[in-house]
């Protein structure tokens, strides 16, 4: 059974850091392409971020530029995204997603998902 476990998430301050983490199990990472959703309370999800397979081309949505940063060991079939500068609107339930070899910005583009790990910026 494929599955994702997410961890990392939790409190953080404005300008700190934090590294989420989403292992997969039941699969090898090493075909998947994996993006980073967030959804904030009364909005919809969107796209953080993504990797690929290969050489590992990334992409990340405007507001995040700069401050996040994606990283895969497949190895370890694990992907991260390390998060630093923290902003109050950062505060979003951050979600894993995979889908064959290439990024899409799409939700429905991605078959398989993680239940989610909350993340608060807050001082």
């Amino acid at each position: 059974q494929l599955q994702f476990v997410e961890s990392g998430g939790g409190l953080g301050q404005p300008g700190g850091s934090l590294r989420l983490s989403c292992a997969a199990s039941g699969f090898t990472l090493d075909y998947y392409a994996i993006g980073w959703f967030r959804q904030a309370p009364g909005k919809e999800r969107e796209g953080v971020s993504c990797i690929s397979i290969g050489r590992f081309g990334t992409n990340y949505v405007d507001s995040v530029k700069g401050r996040f940063t994606i990283s895969r060991d497949n190895t370890k079939n694990t992907v991260y995204l390390q998060m630093d500068s923290l902003k109050v609107e950062d505060t979003a339930v951050y979600y894993c997603a995979a889908r064959m070899y290439s990024c899409r910005w799409a939700e429905y583009d991605y078959a398989y998902w993680g239940q989610g790990t909350q993340v608060t910026v807050s001082s």
